[in-house]
């Protein structure tokens, strides 16, 4: 073999070597303590033609360490609905996050609420993170007003049904990679 065949050899096990170190320190980071399991953050307003003012607000995460349960997920998430000064707001304490791709499904347990009966009470939001075009759903279209009606499980939302109005919505979604 010539020494320019040798050469390129030599260069060429050396990138493939440098390429693999490089591979395998991103994936231990990414299942090390380098990045969260999965994440739910950010605040937007839902489009009503009605001119209601409905708030919705995120701080979950699933922690790496956590990436087997998702029902170690922590943080909160707080909701508001208000239309000619009348209405409510409430604050949960997040129960489960599961996320994938630019969709995540919350729940938690409502801790604060001045709408009555809904403290003690589960609900479920699916948010859809599309950029300037994110989505949301909400457990309560189906089993009622929070505290009203029947409790979502764990880790259940509606479809992302409603529209966020336009240049309020900053979701982020960071999305869950389970060990399968």
């Amino acid at each position: 073999m010539n020494r320019r065949t040798r050469t390129a050899l030599l260069g060429s096990a050396l990138l493939l070597t440098v390429a693999a170190a490089a591979g395998s320190a991103g994936a231990s980071a990414h299942h090390g303590s380098g990045r969260e399991a999965a994440a739910l953050t950010g605040k937007a307003k839902l489009y009503r033609s009605a001119g209601d003012d409905i708030t919705f607000s995120f701080d979950a995460h699933l922690a790496a360490k956590d990436n087997a349960d998702p029902m170690k997920a922590t943080g909160t998430f707080e909701f508001s609905h208000y239309l000619n000064g009348k209405g409510a707001w409430a604050k949960a304490k997040v129960d489960c996050l599961v996320t994938g791709g630019k969709v995540a499904v919350v729940s938690g347990v409502v801790t604060e609420s001045d709408l009555p009966g809904a403290e003690g009470k589960r609900v479920g939001v699916t948010v859809h993170d599309l950029g300037r075009h994110d989505r949301l759903g909400y457990s309560w279209v189906s089993t009622g007003r929070p505290g009203a009606g029947n409790e979502p499980p764990e880790c259940v939302g509606s479809a992302p049904f409603e529209k966020v109005k336009k240049g309020t919505g900053d979701f982020t979604v960071v999305p869950w990679q389970p060990e399968l």
